[in-house]
């Protein structure tokens, strides 16, 4: 973990389309066969000798879980506490690059009953010999983006199931790569996407299966957070990690909160897929702002040039002819969300438009009429998920974000331990991150559309399990 690691050109000149690995134009992503709507899917590359799928493959069994947290920052911090607070599981070893911070972590696990972690620290290579641990059966990456595909991958290849913060990579070929060492090694890799475990993001997924909505044509999700005070903040991202991404890329960084949610409720992967991306991007205007406003002429960040845009907005083909929107915006002043619309051919259901309690509402055929809204509350409390249903008072106690982390550390840790198969796998994962170097590539070509990869090589077209999932109990503490 190097304190200023080198970024590829690749993610600001072109990403995956520097590459070669994304076909970009009408000869090629807008080609289409006779009579069809959707363009033909770009190739995967083959599978190695020794590559299995990862569809369908169930943990072994974990009479309990042992995790390893790599990365003790804001996010890491407070998720290492909250892995230890799930029944059967334990925090056995904690790494940062920052000694202090993963002694800091250890000191307050003691401090809360939980037997005190091994401390690794100190270097960029640190993890590496955390992960040569035979006590660790699943590792938590919290690190700064740049370090996921390899921190992900070296976990991978140590015989570990691993969850990584967003995005579990930021370049196509490294997705790629992911997918294909999860398969050789036989474990599992996910995106820690709490998002997709949100109660009212739950109770959409089960209208939309349940046909509420009728036939879904279209769904609207993305990050709009205002962190501008954050990003210029000396302390709150060490080393201005998060605001030194705006000078070097164009992408869409963190559209998966509010993507992997439709996605779910589409069944991408499970029925349906993504196949053709097209980015529009406005001017990097609001960061250089504030700076003239309110940060010192002393502050480093004068030495900065801002291009990533403002609002970077994905529009998204599926296989089955429905359009996706994600945004990300973090840098423009505008209340906090996560937009969470999902809309059919019988009724529309929007998040954040603060009409309820829930913060939703909600109009569809037959209940309402006159062109008139309807509070989200009754729906949520007929559709809610059984994971809030059981666990949702414990959720509200110990997790952040208002509950969603605690549910999908608690979800994950049960998986382990009954031997399940995830909600969310490797190939989940690596398409809701794939508009990181896809926007990149079609921003590059003039925000022409640019195919998405098929992560699943053919699977996506059997409907599966996912996130809308059969009630299940924790396995009983020995």
């Amino acid at each position: 973990m190097p304190e200023n690691p080198a970024v590829s050109r690749r993610l600001l000149l072109g990403g995956a389309l520097a590459t070669g690995a994304v076909a970009v134009g009408a000869g090629t992503a807008q080609a289409k066969p006779a009579d069809s709507g959707t363009a033909l899917p770009a190739p995967a590359p083959r599978r190695g000798r020794g590559q299995k799928s990862m569809i369908g493959v169930p943990y072994d069994v974990h009479e309990a879980v042992r995790v390893g947290v790599i990365g003790i920052g804001n996010r890491g911090s407070g998720m290492g506490e909250g892995w230890a607070a799930v029944p059967g599981c334990r925090v056995t070893a904690v790494c940062d690059i920052r000694e202090n911070r993963a002694k800091g972590l250890a000191d307050r696990l003691v401090a809360q009953g939980e037997p005190r972690p091994a401390e690794y620290g100190g270097s960029a290579k640190a993890y590496a010999q955390m992960l040569k641990r035979d006590d660790i059966d699943l590792v938590y990456i919290a690190t700064p983006w740049q370090f996921h595909y390899r921190q992900g991958r070296d976990a991978l290849l140590a015989g570990k199931h691993v969850v990584v913060e967003l995005p579990i990579a930021t370049e196509l070929d490294e997705l790629w790569e992911l997918v294909d060492v999860s398969e050789r090694t036989r474990r599992h890799l996910m995106l820690a996407e709490n998002c997709s475990y949100g109660r009212n993001e739950l109770a959409m997924l089960r209208m939309a299966h349940q046909g509420l909505f009728g036939d879904i044509t279209n769904g609207h999700g993305g990050y709009l957070h205002d962190l501008r005070e954050m990003l210029f903040s000396d302390t709150y991202y060490t080393d201005a990690w998060r605001r030194l991404w705006h000078t070097r890329s164009t992408a869409s960084f963190y559209a998966m909160h509010g993507l992997a949610p439709i996605a779910a409720a589409m069944d991408i992967n499970r029925g349906d897929r993504m196949t053709v991306l097209r980015a529009t991007a406005t001017e990097p205007k609001a960061l250089a702002d504030y700076r003239e406003r309110f940060v010192s002429r002393s502050h480093p960040s004068w030495k900065e040039t801002y291009v990533n845009g403002d609002l970077v907005t994905c529009l998204i083909d599926t296989a089955k002819g429905r359009v996706i929107r994600a945004e990300h915006d973090v840098s423009s002043p505008r209340p906090y969300s996560r937009i969470n619309s999902l809309a059919g051919s019988r009724g529309i259901f929007e998040d954040y438009a603060g009409t309820s309690t829930t913060g939703g509402r909600i109009y569809v055929e037959p209940d309402h009429s006159g062109h008139a809204w309807r509070d989200f509350d009754t729906y949520r409390k007929e559709f809610d998920h059984w994971l809030w249903r059981k666990i949702g008072d414990d959720a509200e106690n110990n997790g952040g974000h208002g509950g969603m982390d605690y549910v999908m550390q608690w979800r994950t840790v049960q998986l382990m331990r009954a031997g399940l198969v995830p909600d969310i796998d490797v190939y989940d994962s690596a398409s809701w991150c794939s508009p990181v170097p896809l926007s990149v590539a079609s921003l590059a070509a003039g925000g022409r559309p640019v195919q998405v990869p098929d992560f699943t090589r053919g699977s996506w077209m059997n409907p599966r399990p996912g996130l809308d999932s059969r009630e299940t109990d924790m396995p009983p503490v020995a």
